[in-house]
């Protein structure tokens, strides 16, 4: 199953978004700070300007009345409040020590009894009555404001920019991964563009030029071998006629045995060679197999027992001439190198269908199985000169790949030989099912 978060897009999406959330939340809370520390310091500068106006007042025209909510009381009036600080709550015990840092050396400072319109009693050494003027209530921030909203809109198109450019970012990533995948399982490979930050282009323009120098290399050794394959073809077919003609029966089968196992040779030859599409018809690959294996006993001299175990069903398709010779190579194999019975098997999984051929032989050393595969690798030498070219796992291994599979080589149970190919069902052949759609 796949995980959204296990790409790249994701976890770049992951990212963004923490970090404009922390960053978000980090803004939010150091403004909503800043702005009680700025409403603290504003009162303190609106009271310390009262206080001294009215001191300049007092001063100049003692005269004329003061505002309705400034006064003067006398020290001895039982309204004066105390001087004890022990009920203030933190903010107004750092107000009134912000007040007294503004005003002369030795001022008192108090603020008026709870209940009453906030007021502030201010006197200096030099003041002969308490200045009681009025100030702003030191008000707790709102939890939540139009600042909220306004942060909610901001961080929403900050995101909605960063996950484009995100996406932008993975693209070529995106196209350069889908591009190896294709180039691994052997299926041609078109120029990926270019495109994204100077390292993904130079990445991009490596990956461009090494696949056309591995589609040049593969070209020339299969024209290389297709030539060759293709001229000896007429020269066996000659020599086949005079061998036939032969007097000797002794030498004569002889001749037409090894004919036989070099005309099966060039045919490998050009099997392997060639790299063109599979056209033919799909096909239910069940009862292909049954067909197959059905011919193959009746045809094939001193065939082992050939079983079938086939669950797949009618929705499981494949090309037809891929199928024949995927099977016909592994049949031949389990012929010529294991033991009975074969099983031929099918079977539906979660993920899509597979396709096995196994045999109960001495199967193939551990360290030879990686090497099992390879063109022109026989892992008996001996056996070398019945026909065998050391191609017929590494066609098969093409031809899966090519039909967008995946296979695996190894032995099962200690009894033998098992290849098990995988295919998923996104590459099958798209084939209208009209009898399971109508039922």
């Amino acid at each position: 199953m796949r995980r959204p978060i296990d790409s790249l897009f994701g976890r770049l999406a992951l990212l963004v978004v923490a970090v404009l959330m922390l960053s978000h939340f980090a803004w939010y809370a150091l403004m909503r700070l800043e702005r009680s520390q700025l409403q603290a310091r504003y009162a303190v500068e609106e009271a310390a300007f009262l206080v001294d106006a009215v001191r300049q007042h007092v001063a100049r025209t003692p005269d004329q009345p003061l505002p309705s909510r400034v006064k003067l009381v006398d020290p001895a009036s039982p309204d004066v409040p105390a001087a004890s600080s022990a009920h203030m709550p933190p903010p107004l015990e750092r107000f009134v020590e912000d007040v007294r840092d503004r005003m002369p050396a030795d001022t008192q400072v108090r603020v008026g009894p709870p209940g009453a319109p906030p007021t502030l009693w201010v006197r200096a050494p030099t003041d002969r009555n308490w200045i009681v003027v009025p100030v702003q209530p030191l008000r707790k921030p709102r939890s939540l404001d139009r600042t909220v909203l306004w942060l909610v809109i901001i961080f929403s198109f900050a995101v909605m920019a960063a996950l484009f450019a995100a996406w932008a970012l993975q693209r070529p990533l995106r196209l350069l991964a889908q591009a190896v995948a294709r180039f691994g399982r052997g299926l041609p490979v078109p120029p990926v563009p270019e495109r994204g930050p100077r390292e993904l282009r130079q990445l991009t323009h490596g990956f461009n030029q090494m696949v056309q120098e591995v589609a040049r290399t593969e070209n020339d050794r299969a024209v290389m071998l297709a030539g060759v394959a293709h001229d000896l073809k007429t020269p066996l077919a000659r020599l086949r006629l005079r061998a036939e003609m032969m007097d000797d029966a002794k030498t004569r089968d002889g001749v037409v045995r090894d004919v036989d196992s070099m005309t099966h040779i060039v045919e490998q030859f050009l099997l392997f060679a060639h790299d063109g599409a599979d056209r033919s018809e799909p096909v239910a690959v069940d009862a292909q197999c049954e067909r197959v294996v059905r011919s193959y006993r009746a045809v094939t001299t001193g065939a082992p027992t050939v079983q079938t175990e086939l669950n797949a069903g009618p929705s499981f398709l494949l090309p037809a001439a891929t199928l024949d010779r995927i099977l016909s190579n592994l049949l031949d194999n389990a012929h010529a190198y294991g033991a009975p019975p074969v099983v031929v098997a099918t079977a539906r999984t979660s993920q899509g269908f597979t396709l096995s051929i196994s045999d109960n032989g001495k199967g193939i050393a551990a360290q030879d199985l990686i090497n099992a595969s390879r063109p022109f690798v026989r892992l008996d030498p001996a056996r070398g000169g019945n026909g065998h070219s050391g191609l017929g796992l590494a066609i098969v291994e093409r031809l899966v790949r090519r039909a967008g599979g995946e296979w695996e080589i190894g032995n099962h149970g200690g009894r033998g030989l098992r290849v098990l190919m995988s295919f998923p069902f996104e590459v099958l052949p798209r084939v209208a099912a009209v009898s399971e759609n109508a039922w």
